[in-house]
C-alpha cells in the first residue's frame, strides 16, 4: 500500500491499525513463550514458581503496549499540545 498518498486522517489510522497489530503480535509471543516456561517448570521442579519472573516483568510492557495501542488517551499527543500552542496566540 502506498501510505504517501494518503489523507491526513488515513495516515493517523494506518498508524493506529499498525499499533494494534504490533500488540497482538507481542500478545502471541507473550503467550507462547511463557507457556513454555510454565511447562518446563511443570516438568522440571513444581516447588518454586519461577516464571512468575517472566509473566510480571513482561505483562507490565505487554500492558503499556496494550494502553498505547488501544488507549485514547491523548495526555502525551503532540497534535495536542501543538494545537494548544497555536490557538493560545
Amino acid at each position: 500500500m502506498n501510505k504517501e498518498n494518503l489523507s491526513i486522517t488515513d495516515k493517523l489510522l494506518w498508524e493506529k491499525a499498525t499499533k494494534r497489530a504490533e500488540f497482538k503480535q507481542h500478545l502471541l509471543v507473550y503467550l507462547i513463550v511463557n507457556c513454555f516456561l510454565i511447562g518446563t517448570w511443570f516438568f522440571t521442579s513444581t516447588r518454586y514458581f519461577w516464571p512468575i519472573w517472566t509473566l510480571g516483568g513482561w505483562g507490565i510492557g505487554l500492558a503499556f503496549h496494550y494502553l498505547d495501542a488501544y488507549s485514547n488517551n491523548n495526555l502525551f499527543s503532540v497534535e495536542d499540545e501543538f494545537n494548544k500552542l497555536k490557538n493560545a496566540q
